[in-house]
């Protein structure tokens, strides 16, 4: 693959996307007006697609995170169109040259989105990618015929149990680690945790987290691995700094929050949250909607499901919960999650 962005992703695994389908989008305006982002566009199948799967990554992942559904709806032999992209300063995308959150994210993707017609769309979103996708989409939502989301929320997030202030550890949590962690070593963290957190205990998390800092710094994560995706993308003080940024937010993760970028100024997504929780439970309230939850997590707790169900209650007797299984749970539940995905569409 011919790379044409800035990314520090030099050599990506040969599956990283179907061969073929990579595309590279330069955003027309707004703050990253002039970025050139990466996106994989392939048709399965030999008929005239019957649903667009757009699947929307969070933090700190790419497009890749989605590869094992994608593989199952590949093999599944049904019509599809699939779409991933990777968000700037993720992936195979430009560089961040500014710390981004969700809104600005989802401002890129609504200019692809309109680039690209996106109809017919059945929505995949996980960790921001929920905020980014659903955000992205709510003020155009006769455009998605289905939704399925995991480990996510676009809700104010409850203080019950766990939360980024005290998972996964209360002695280390979450939010706290983009002030412990140099930026330099930042792509260490991102490939301890895509991968490999699952429910263990604290002394086992740590060691498990040194050693990948220490691959990470030392050149050794496998090129041809899941974690090198994670480690190399990461790996300039510009992505790692954005990338942090979104961890910083995690304890107003729903509610909103404001913060000083160094280049733009004050950001403020009150009214971006806001503005989706408004109208999400009016304008989806009869499509199919699934949910994959993994429940070591604060965005797999119970009182963020029962969010979700009463805003959209569909979901109800669509919700698959997971208690031994942790954040990232696209890496364990790929392909129950497509069978989700054609059952939505009347595909099974």
């Amino acid at each position: 693959m011919q790379i044409k962005t800035s990314t520090p992703l030099h050599n990506p695994p040969a599956d990283y996307c179907p061969p073929g389908s990579e595309h590279w989008f330069q955003i027309p305006a707004g703050l990253d007006a002039g970025k050139t982002l990466f996106y994989s566009d392939h048709q399965c199948g030999n008929d005239e697609p019957e649903t667009t799967v757009v699947f929307v990554h969070g933090n700190p992942e790419s497009s890749y995170t989605y590869r094992h559904i994608r593989d199952a709806l590949l093999n599944s032999g049904k019509s599809l169109r699939l779409v991933a992209m990777d968000h700037i300063g993720f992936g195979l995308s430009d560089q961040a040259d500014f710390e981004m959150v969700d809104m600005h994210h989802a401002a890129n993707l609504k200019q692809l989105i309109t680039h690209l017609d996106l109809q017919d769309v059945t929505l995949v979103v996980h960790d921001w990618g929920g905020p980014i996708g659903i955000g992205s989409f709510i003020d155009e939502p006769e455009r998605v015929k289905a939704l399925l989301v995991m480990n996510t929320t676009v809700f104010p997030m409850p203080s019950d149990g766990l939360t980024y202030q005290n998972f996964p550890y209360w002695w280390l949590p979450w939010c706290q680690t983009p002030r412990l962690i140099p930026n330099a070593l930042w792509g260490g963290v991102a490939s301890a945790v895509v991968t490999n957190a699952v429910p263990q205990s604290g002394l086992r998390f740590v060691a498990m987290t040194a050693s990948y800092l220490g691959k990470h710094a030392f050149k050794r994560i496998p090129a041809d691995s899941p974690d090198y995706v994670w480690s190399q993308m990461l790996r300039t003080k510009a992505n790692a700094k954005s990338s942090k940024r979104n961890v910083l937010q995690t304890p107003y993760w729903g509610h909103g929050y404001r913060y000083d970028d160094p280049r733009h100024g004050s950001q403020d997504n009150h009214a971006y949250y806001a503005n989706i929780q408004s109208k999400i439970n009016k304008v989806w309230a009869g499509i199919p909607v699934s949910g994959f939850f993994g429940g070591w997590d604060a965005c797999g707790k119970r009182s963020v499901i029962e969010q979700w169900q009463d805003a959209l209650p569909q979901i109800v007797d669509n919700t698959e919960f997971f208690p031994d299984l942790g954040h990232f749970i696209e890496e364990y539940k790929g392909p129950e999650m497509a069978q989700s995905i054609l059952e939505m569409n009347h595909l099974q």
